[in-house]
This record gives structure tokens, C-alpha cells and sequence, in this order.
């Protein structure tokens, strides 16, 4: 497994690859890595024949008040775990070498509409457009044949294969399903950032979108007050919620004759914000 930092030096590491027409495959992180990105790398593995993992924090997508300064750069941890999980390169790039012509980027990647511009994007604005843009930096650096996202970001999952569909990126995106600590709160590196009681309290999120998704496998169809009644429970356990809604796999709202929806919520725990979906089959 080699380290490389400088685009020139990811292009050297992929030129042997793509002489022998070998497909690679990306997985695109911000670093501080668990086993939910790990899983990622597993499938990638059997994807392509040459495993890329990106680690980059990446300041466009964060917000003026949200946590870029503090967000865990655990390089040294993070690559023992691709190796052990054999990646091929692993691409750290600084952010003079992901924005060459100088930060912020004069050119960026804006997804509309009701994908991107509802849930998230009415708390984050200019999240998504941060992460279209680097996403679509990365991929014209790797060219990749396949690229691994989490489902646990449910949202930018869509986002990012909405934006390959309208600009016809010759990649296929694969979403991977969401690991889940023993208790079933999402993996995420922002974890950490909880503190002992809240950690304790966290589950309650998944609980909460489990409830509502019962609820809809068993007949309800009055989401408004099911949400409600569910937000009530995340405030009573002290958390603020900002979202919980149903939504089709899309994030159109829900139809009469959905076949598939997904359970969508983000709310703050103490100093950390959490999000978690829930997909299920009617």
C-alpha cells in the first residue's frame, strides 16, 4: 500500500493500473476511520482490481460554525486499518493540492432541487455543493470504475448519484448499508464527540426512526403525526432534533403507492449532531 499526498504522485501510483486496463475503484473518507468505512473498503476490494481510499477533511462542505478545526485527523491510525484491509493507494491530499488555482474554488458543483436543497440543505446550506464539488474533483484525479459511499448519509448518497446522472460520469455509485454498534447507533467518527451520558442516549435516534418505520410496515400513513410523536420522544431524552421525516429513496415525499421509503432524522446531542436513516420495504 503506498501513501502519496501530491496529485502528481496519485497519478504515477495509478499509471501501471490503467497501462493494464485494470478497473479501480474509490472510496472516498474524510479519515478517522471505524468499521463502518472498512466495510467500504471490503467492497470495493471485490470491485476493482485497484483499491483507492481518499482521506481528506474537506473545508468547502463544512459550515462556518460546524466542527472543520476540530474534525479527528488520525492518519497514522487510519492507515494501519487500510492496510490491514489491503487498499492499494491511499490518497491525503492537503487542501492547496485539492484547490491548486487557490480556496475557495471559483468553479463548483451545485445539485438542485428536492434531493439536495430539502433536509439537510435546509439546515447545511452549501453543504451539498461542497461535497459535489470535491467528490467531482475526485473523481476526475482516480477515474475510478466504481465508487463506495456509506448509507448512512443517506442524502449525499442521492445527491452524488444524481449529480453523476446529469453530468453522465462514467461511474457507477454503490451504496453500502450503515454498521451499527451493538446498541444500534450508527457508526460515525463524530462519535466520539459524545459524552459519556449522552452516548447512552444516542441509540435513541435509531430507536425513534425504528418506531416510525414499524408504524408504517403495520398500516400508518399520517407520517406528519408518527414524526411528531417521535421528535417528542428524541426532546423529552434531550436531544434538539431538527429533522425526522419520511421520504421515497429519492427524498421526493411519499406517495400512496410507495414500495420503498426511508425514515430520515438529524438532531443535536449536547455538542453533537447526529443523523441516522432507516430504509424499509412496504
Amino acid at each position: 500500500m503506498r501513501i502519496v499526498h501530491k496529485v502528481s504522485d496519485l497519478h504515477t501510483e495509478l499509471s501501471d493500473w490503467r497501462a493494464g486496463l485494470e478497473s479501480v475503484a474509490l472510496v472516498p473518507t474524510m479519515g478517522n476511520l471505524h468499521a463502518g468505512h472498512a466495510s467500504l473498503v471490503k467492497r470495493a476490494r471485490q470491485l476493482g482490481e485497484c483499491v483507492v481510499v481518499s482521506i481528506f477533511v474537506n473545508p468547502l462542505q463544512f459550515g462556518p460554525h460546524e466542527d472543520f478545526e476540530r474534525y479527528p485527523r488520525t492518519l497514522a491510525a487510519d492507515a494501519k486499518l487500510l492496510e490491514a484491509e489491503h487498499a492499494d493507494v491511499v490518497f491525503a491530499p492537503a487542501v492547496a493540492d485539492m484547490y491548486p488555482a487557490g480556496y475557495p474554488p471559483l468553479t463548483s458543483v451545485h445539485v438542485g432541487g428536492t434531493v439536495a436543497e430539502t433536509l439537510e440543505g435546509d439546515f447545511r446550506p452549501g453543504h451539498f455543493t461542497g461535497v459535489a464539488t470535491v467528490v467531482n474533483i475526485l473523481f476526475n484525479l482516480v477515474q475510478p470504475r466504481v465508487a463506495i459511499f456509506g448509507e448512512k448519509d443517506w442524502q449525499q448518497l442521492q445527491v452524488i448519484r444524481r449529480m453523476v446522472a446529469d453530468l453522465g460520469m462514467p461511474v457507477r455509485i454503490v451504496g453500502m448499508p450503515t454498521l451499527r454498534e451493538a446498541d444500534g447507533l450508527a457508526m460515525s467518527s463524530r462519535n466520539q464527540y459524545l459524552q459519556p451520558d449522552e452516548r447512552a442516549r444516542a441509540p435513541l435516534l435509531h430507536a425513534a426512526l425504528q418506531a416510525v418505520a414499524t408504524a408504517t410496515a403495520e398500516g400508518r400513513r399520517d407520517f406528519d403525526v408518527l414524526c411528531a410523536e417521535q421528535k417528542a420522544v428524541l426532546e423529552n431524552a434531550g436531544f434538539r432534533p431538527q429533522y425526522l421525516e419520511v421520504r421515497e429513496p429519492d427524498l421526493t415525499p411519499p406517495r400512496e403507492d410507495s414500495a420503498r421509503l426511508v425514515v430520515l432524522a438529524a438532531a443535536h446531542l449536547g455538542a453533537t449532531r447526529l443523523i441516522d436513516n432507516v430504509s424499509l420495504r412496504l
